[in-house]
């Protein structure tokens, strides 16, 4: 099969790819609990995304199925054995900042702007023009060939669970959803949120009342944007202190009298949770900032508590539970969501993401025996535990070959802080689309993808797809 050229077949569909991605990243395709159906449970923008990506399928002769409006699968081939390749087509929220319309999928510059170009609506389409080359050009296979298409991944994982609860376990398979070469080994991802216990602390010497305060949406992505509304005394001070503290951290702030309520606005720097140091928390600096003021004792305690533990440190070192290994790094810890009302008092949610080698359940524990000392519990616990695939599998072997044969470069493994869809097959890597040397600008704005990587991304797919279907 080493004689065909994959690049070249790629070029012959370089226009339908390139308007098929843009439609598909026309979509607004973002979790919406709010407005849910039968027909649209995660609600209408990511079941549009689903049913785009079933229909070109079907239009180009693969098998479709709808899996409960929460995933679905294209097919083709045949065989006992199935080549999974596991996509998504949910994306994050847009957040602020972008130059052009996030959705419009501007090309600019040899580069295609929009959210999901990167994660995971550009990769997806590359690796459906993969398949569709392998099945044009009616190559003999050994295996049948499925796209799984997710709606929740940048969620709770909801398709997945739903998907593999009814349908079949592929062999192997890869999840075009990270960076090249090829992904072996990724850290277990634990949310949860840290909540105030009403432990009756008030009192009423406070010179400052929280009324509110609030940053971040997802519990995976570093929030851009906090605010919070205060009754004081005096005001010019309170403004001036928050000026000069916002200034000090070179920080984008704002300050304004509304209702006889004084409002704080704070703009950070948005990254993905895997990484927080790669952002500005905003939710983290406006904390710090009311830590300073005379708060009565509840709010005092939670602002306290958020400093502690979480300014500056996102690796546990305050709260203990600090790891790492050589296989995947140290345990990160990002504060996604955090909140305070004076009359429910405060919350944080966290994305812990931890080593290979690290037991959450001792790091559970010893985060509980923390907590208890600080008058705070933790709800809603999740864990996806952590994935490994070793280098002799035949799966990175014939990776490791394609991607040497198709860029001339060696095919290193890594590993990695996030999760992608290749932890739910007991044999599949996480494999492109971002190759070395580029920017990771998933969950940032200005996200792009560059034509020629798009273009690259899916003559290495096609290939990958042709040799793993060659054993039977």
């Amino acid at each position: 099969m080493t004689n065909i050229n994959w690049m070249k077949e790629v070029e012959k569909r370089r226009e339908a790819l390139i308007k098929d991605t843009q439609e598909l990243l026309h979509i607004k395709s973002l979790l919406d609990e709010e407005h849910v159906t039968p027909d649209a449970p995660l609600g209408s923008g990511v079941k549009e995304a689903l049913d785009f990506m079933l229909k070109l399928g079907e239009k180009d002769g693969f098998t479709s199925k709808n899996v409960g409006n929460l995933a679905g699968h294209l097919e083709f081939g045949e065989g006992e054995k199935l080549l999974g390749i596991l996509c998504h087509v949910d994306v994050v929220p847009e957040g602020d900042g972008w130059s052009s319309d996030p959705f419009g999928a501007e090309i600019r510059d040899g580069k295609l702007y929009a959210r999901g170009a990167l994660d995971d609506k550009g990769p997806t389409m590359a690796a459906y023009y993969a398949m569709k080359i392998v099945k044009e050009l009616g190559l003999p296979l050994k295996k049948r060939v499925r796209m799984i298409i997710g709606t929740d991944e940048e969620s709770n994982w909801r398709c997945v669970e739903h998907y593999f609860k009814n349908e079949e376990m592929p062999t192997l398979g890869f999840a075009p959803d990270a960076d090249f070469p090829i992904i072996n080994a990724e850290k277990g991802i634990s949310d949860f949120d840290m909540v105030q216990k009403n432990s009756g602390l008030e009192n009423s010497n406070e010179n400052v009342k929280v009324l509110h305060f609030v940053s971040g949406r997802r519990y995976n992505m570093v929030p851009d944007y906090a605010e919070a509304s205060l009754l004081v005394g005096n005001e010019s001070m309170v403004t001036d202190q928050f000026t000069q503290f916002m200034k000090q951290h070179n920080l984008e702030a704002s300050s304004h009298v509304e209702d006889g309520k004084l409002m704080l606005e704070v703009k950070g720097v948005s990254a993905h949770g895997m990484e927080p140091k790669k952002g500005k928390n905003a939710g983290l600096y406006l904390a710090e900032f009311l830590k300073q003021l005379e708060l009565d004792s509840k709010a005092a305690q939670y602002f306290h508590f958020v400093s502690r533990y979480f300014f500056d440190d996102s690796r546990g070192k305050e709260l203990g539970v600090a790891y790492s290994d050589e296989i995947t790094g140290d345990l990160t810890i990002n504060v996604g969501k955090l909140s305070y009302a004076k009359e429910v008092g405060g919350r944080l949610g966290l994305n812990l993401r931890y080593p290979v080698t690290n037991k959450m359940e001792e790091t559970k524990e010893k985060l509980e025996q923390l907590l208890e000392k600080e008058n705070f519990a933790i709800e809603n616990f999740s864990d996806s535990k952590p994935h490994y695939v070793d280098e002799k599998d035949i799966l990175i072997q014939t990776l490791k070959k394609v991607y040497e044969e198709q860029t001339g470069e060696k095919a290193e493994l890594i590993a990695i802080g996030g999760g992608t869809y290749a932890r739910s097959l007991k044999s599949g890597v996480a494999f492109g689309p971002l190759f070395p040397g580029r920017p990771d600008i998933a969950h940032q704005k200005d996200e792009h993808i560059y034509i020629e990587d798009l273009l690259k991304a899916t003559a290495i797919y096609a290939q990958a797809i042709c040799e793993l279907t060659q054993e039977e």
